[in-house]
């Protein structure tokens, strides 16, 4: 057997991130089906690439977050809807509402800090580094940022290196 192996003509990377990519649209889904409304002390952080094909949000928003964005899923939040492509929310920002429209695609991460879980992405679009952003802060009462995910406790990253 040979040291060389040949890469895989299966796209396990893209097939995996998909499947995970799924489970936020099951979690989005259940909070539907329970009327709208986080169970306990549930809140999520999602971050997506705000160029990426299928996001649609307000202007003022992409200019100030190019690259990525991340939203907070808590006390105010309106019309979430899913579908097998992505998901739709509303919410406020500087007290100005807006409707997000955030293909799965474009989901970078994802985490629940009530329970210390998280899951991390590889973008779905041909993109230099990540630029480094700032939280998107929308409104929320006690709406602070969270470092849940800093000692990789439950946080899925899955990254297939091709042997060259």
């Amino acid at each position: 057997m040979s040291d060389d192996m040949p890469d895989s003509l299966i796209p396990y990377d893209e097939i995996v991130q998909e499947a995970l990519r799924a489970v936020v649209g099951r979690v989005l889904g259940q909070i539907i089906a329970a009327g709208g409304t986080l169970p306990g002390d549930h809140h999520f952080y999602i971050t997506f690439k705000t160029g990426a094909p299928g996001v649609s949000i307000p202007a003022h928003l992409r200019e100030r977050f190019p690259d990525e964005m991340t939203i907070v899923l808590q006390n105010k939040f309106w019309d979430l809807g899913v579908d097998d492509q992505g998901f739709t929310v509303g919410l406020s920002f500087n007290q100005l509402p807006a409707k997000l429209d955030i293909p799965f695609s474009a989901i970078t991460a994802f985490v629940d800090p009530a329970v210390d879980f998280g899951l991390q992405f590889q973008a779905m679009m041909p993109d230099a580094e990540p630029e480094p952003h700032e939280p998107a802060e929308n409104d929320s009462p006690g709406n602070e940022t969270s470092s849940a995910a800093d000692d990789g406790s439950n946080v899925v990253t899955v990254d297939f290196g091709r042997k060259k």
